[in-house]
């Protein structure tokens, strides 16, 4: 299976701008249920969310994050994002064009990043890993909502033979487990519950360890 680059993951996304809302919002009643809004709400101070998208989640933002950046790699899903900040968010938003797997953020600079449905298209989620792990204070959060290979034994066969053509044509990987990528980089995993229909969905809390926090016996 041919692994598109993150030229060709834009291009996709360039692409699908202007339906995605609709798409994905099917895709979400029907199948991956409510883990958006249960990403979001586990958001709070300094959040940088990475392929934010056309912007579905920041009108969920809360009072208990300072602010959010923005970051994706393709430019139309960003203009999408910006006519939703225009229209009204409750929080402080900065958009920019960028890559989730090199950050324009100095280290240790945030206290949650949040992912939702972005690990599935990114060419290298490893390196988006070790990014967000870079960009985290100490002790603070990645919060990501993913689909993944379902709890199903048959659902999964068939999702494994239908992959290449999701890849092909939406940069889509239907069986990726999150996990492994975050504890690889050093992530502490607090939570994993899996969910939607078939367990499709993935719910994972991990934590940047925090060397004086361990020191003091915790």
């Amino acid at each position: 299976m041919r692994e598109p680059d993150t030229a060709q993951v834009a291009k996709s996304f360039d692409a699908m701008a202007t339906h995605y809302d609709r798409q994905i919002g099917r895709f979400e009643r029907f199948v991956l249920g409510d883990a958006r809004r249960w990403a979001v709400d586990k958001a709070s101070g300094r959040v940088v969310e990475i392929a934010v998208g056309t912007g579905l989640n920041l009108p969920l933002y809360g009072k208990d994050v300072d602010y959010v950046i923005g970051v994706d790699i393709s430019n139309a899903m960003l203009e999408r994002a910006r006519i939703k900040v225009a229209e009204g968010v409750n929080i402080s938003v900065d958009l920019r064009h960028g890559d989730a797997q090199e950050l324009d953020l100095p280290d240790e600079c945030v206290d949650t990043l949040v992912s939702t449905y972005s690990f599935c298209t990114i060419p290298d989620p490893g390196r988006a890993a070790a990014e967000a792990f870079r960009v985290l204070v100490p002790g603070g959060r990645f919060v990501l909502a993913e689909h993944g290979p379902s709890t199903n034994v048959v659902a999964r066969a068939v999702m494994k033979i239908v992959e290449p053509l999701f890849v092909r044509f939406g940069a889509d990987h239907l069986t990726r487990d999150p996990v492994g990528y975050l504890e690889d980089e050093g992530f502490l995993i607090d939570e994993v519950r899996r969910s939607g229909r078939g367990g499709v969905v993935f719910r994972v809390v991990a934590r940047k360890p925090d060397p004086e926090w361990t020191a003091l016996g915790h």
